[in-house]
């Protein structure tokens, strides 16, 4: 495993070497562009691979999950813990964009030529609402959810599925030994295609910089620099709570989520982190239920970088085109981003598209998303991280409220085989027969 992180850091430096070459060597952006577009079809490819492995791997790990607690209170008090701990932490992440960007203020003085405010975009302002959020909760079809890789719809369904065969007891025991080996199955799957990883992530970083250059960075560097500020203050802030629950085993933990944290972070994608994290998490002493059960909530209501950046996103357009926000559309703005910003995950570049529908709630020009737009894959890289150590903090706190070995020295445990979603798991590099972890 420490390994295929060095290949990891590696290959983005190389990547990134590769790209300024490419970039130099072809300065002409179309012919720029087409040859990032097959340097990214590794990215692609392995993307496609992680997001074809994550409808059943949510499904088959929740479930075994919810029906081992065998106690139906179970599900409702985990729930709720899990709840409490993504409303606090969204409330924390949303204010500390706003904290931040109101002091640094980004958008003064950009130096820039403002997009026209009569402008538009691509993007659907009106693609989020309270109302269909809610009603978006429920799938037409669980095969339809699946086929979409709708997370928070597959995390209904499987709740569901779940809870009644814990309540069948013995009557369901069949369905959910058969849905424990599909979980072992997929996370077999999942050793093969992390192999992948450093390919996929030397791609990702030369696609950017071929068509991007370095100089993107320079135009907006003030706006990046102050909002990975803000990252690496939200980072040490998470730490710092971890710390209050689990004492110096939080540097065990930080240390256990560079893989997943790397992955998440040069691929852009979060769910690119999503298996490994499973594992790293049973490896600090989280129990199945808990990973299964926590983890996929997280992905869909506990989106730390996401939701800091749309707080900062906003203020910074307004700033650019000076239009002066209140203390009390401030506060308004924040209660309105803790509901549509909830069920992000399901949605194709998720934070621009809340951010075009806050914009046109508070009369800021939709314009002023062609500033951030391109340095948005950049920015990205840095919330997809953060959210891997928001969810990964989320469910080693519900862990330890629930009485798991995560506070002890040394007490990082692989689950028992009655419980096991991962004891088949890869952790390594796969082998040619099964071993257990």
């Amino acid at each position: 495993m420490q390994k295929l992180t060095t290949y990891i850091v590696l290959a983005m430096l190389l990547g990134i070497g590769v790209g300024y070459a490419c970039h130099e060597l072809w300065p002409d952006p179309r012919a720029a562009q087409a040859i990032a577009g097959y340097i990214s079809l590794f990215t692609d490819i392995f993307l496609r691979l992680i997001k074809m492995i994550i409808a059943p791997l949510v499904f088959s790990t929740l479930v075994v999950g919810v029906a081992h607690m065998g106690d139906i209170r179970a599900v409702g008090r985990i729930g709720g813990k899990a709840m409490l701990w993504f409303v606090s932490a969204s409330l924390v992440s949303l204010l500390l964009g706003l904290v931040l960007v109101n002091l640094l203020q980004p958008g003064q003085h950009l130096n820039l030529p403002l997009p026209d405010a009569s402008a538009t975009t691509t993007i659907r302002a009106s693609a989020l609402s309270l109302k269909d959020f809610v009603a978006h909760l429920v799938p037409v079809s669980i095969f339809d959810a699946m086929a979409r890789n709708e997370i928070l719809q597959i995390v209904v369904f499987s709740l569901m599925f779940g809870t009644a065969a814990a309540a069948l007891g013995e009557r369901a025991r069949t369905v959910v030994q058969w849905t424990e080996e599909l979980s072992h199955i997929i996370l077999r799957v999942t050793g093969y295609i992390m192999q992948l990883a450093p390919l996929a992530v030397f791609a990702s970083m030369a696609a950017i910089i071929t068509t991007q250059g370095l100089g993107v960075l320079v135009t907006y560097g003030k706006f990046v620099v102050e909002f990975y500020l803000g990252l690496a203050l939200l980072w040490s802030l998470l730490t710092g709570i971890g710390f209050l629950f689990f004492g110096r085993r939080v540097i065990e933990l930080v240390s256990l989520l560079r893989q997943p944290f790397l992955l998440a972070f040069s691929t852009a994608s979060s769910e690119a982190a999503y298996p490994r994290l499973m594992e790293q998490l049973a490896r600090f002493g989280v129990s199945p239920k808990v990973i299964s059960f926590v983890l996929p909530l997280g992905y869909s209501f506990n989106l730390d970088g996401s939701m800091m950046y749309c707080t900062f996103a906003v203020v910074f357009i307004a700033q650019a085109y000076n239009i002066d926000l209140s203390l009390g559309q401030q506060a308004t703005m924040l209660l309105l981003l803790m509901l549509t910003s909830k069920g992000m995950a399901g949605v194709p570049r998720a934070s621009l598209v809340v951010i075009a529908a806050t914009l046109a709630t508070f009369n800021i020009p939709e314009a002023g998303l062609l500033l951030i737009i391109g340095v948005d894959q950049f920015l990205d890289m840095g919330r997809s991280a953060t959210n891997v150590i928001g969810n990964s903090l989320a469910a080693a706190v519900v862990g330890k409220w629930e009485g798991d070995r995560t506070a002890e020295p040394g007490g990082a445990i692989l689950p028992e085989p009655a419980a096991g979603l991962f004891d088949k798991a890869e952790t390594e590099e796969p082998a040619p027969t099964p071993r257990s972890s």
